[in-house]
């Protein structure tokens, strides 16, 4: 009896989430958006995606290189500007550069995309050092972005998109990439939770595996090079193999990355342009069917199922 009833709820419950999530906002094209790290992968095509849309778009690039090439490929509408977020006067000189852009419009939308993931290796070879270069771009880089364009996005009521990653639920492998993204969850919940009473709604995008530079050749030449600068009774602990085994798989995850960008794209596109963004958006089915997943079971569970893509060091404990 009772069956029928919650079929026909839970149909009506997805027609209308469906419904909400197709409203779109009108006049996009007086809206400016600021994208971080926009010389190459999802910034890049979310920036000349967002300009073909008409969409006032500004683009910060690290390298003149980045920029100059974005900018043979868009409108005059898209504007750039170098910066390094990892540097507190880069940001503060581009907030100089936005607010006089935007004027008393404020800016709709921050993007915040700007990342790295070198160094990356095994825990037991990293200094702290090398978290820090990671955590000062994707973590602490992107609060200072966040915090000193504040006052801009409150003006105009705007959106404010965290592009975290599916390694923000679940840790995989050493390094800082998934200590920045856990972080970040933390600060796009916060932040949602505080901005709410402004007016302005932030989104959390949570990419899977995709082939961007940041997984590129410097990812595997810097572990090459940690390989072998460290001390002689790591390396005999850990093992040639397990060096060997480590680097195939992250040349594997690099290789099963997701080559349609727009599956990113079209999340953080729409985070900036629906009447009713959601708070979180799943990017590939690596991260819809497996890591979300994953993230849900027993620690036990999730501990065996990702050792065994893992390498064992030649002197563990049976």
């Amino acid at each position: 009896m009772w069956l029928p009833l919650l079929v026909v709820a839970l149909v009506l419950i997805l027609v209308y989430r469906w419904h909400r999530q197709k409203q779109i906002l009108e006049n996009l094209s007086d809206k400016y958006v600021l994208i971080t790290g926009c010389d190459t992968g999802l910034g890049n095509v979310l920036a000349k995606q967002l300009d073909r849309h008409g969409m006032r778009v500004l683009a910060a690039c690290l390298t003149e290189k980045g920029a100059e090439d974005l900018k043979k490929e868009t409108s005059s509408r898209l504007q750039t500007a170098i910066v390094d977020i990892s540097d507190s006067q880069s940001v503060s000189s581009a907030v100089e550069w936005v607010t006089r852009i935007v004027g008393d419009a404020g800016l709709w939308g921050l993007v915040n995309n700007a990342g790295t993931i070198v160094p990356a290796a095994p825990i037991g070879w990293l200094k702290k050092e090398d978290y820090a270069r990671v955590l000062n771009i994707n973590l602490l880089g992107t609060v200072d972005v966040t915090l000193k364009l504040l006052p801009l996005v409150r003006r105009a009521r705007g959106r404010i998109i965290i592009v975290s990653s599916i390694l923000g639920r679940l840790s995989v492998f050493g390094g800082g990439y998934a200590l920045s993204k856990f972080g970040l969850e933390a600060f796009g919940d916060s932040l949602r939770r505080e901005l709410s009473s402004f007016g302005v709604k932030v989104s959390i995008v949570e990419p899977g595996a995709f082939k961007t530079s940041i997984i590129s050749s410097p990812a595997f030449e810097g572990l090459a090079q940690i390989w072998k600068n460290l001390p002689a009774e790591i390396k005999e602990s850990y093992g040639e193999q397990y060096y060997k085994k480590f680097a195939q798989t992250f040349q594997a995850l690099a290789d099963a990355g997701n080559s349609t960008f727009y599956k990113a794209t079209d999340c953080m596109e729409h985070a900036l342009t629906a009447c009713h963004p959601w708070t979180r958006y799943s990017a590939g089915w690596d991260a819809k069917l497996y890591f979300i997943p994953l993230s849900y079971l027993p620690t036990c569970i999730s501990d065996l199922l990702t050792s065994v893509y893992l390498p064992k060091p030649y002197r563990r404990v049976e």
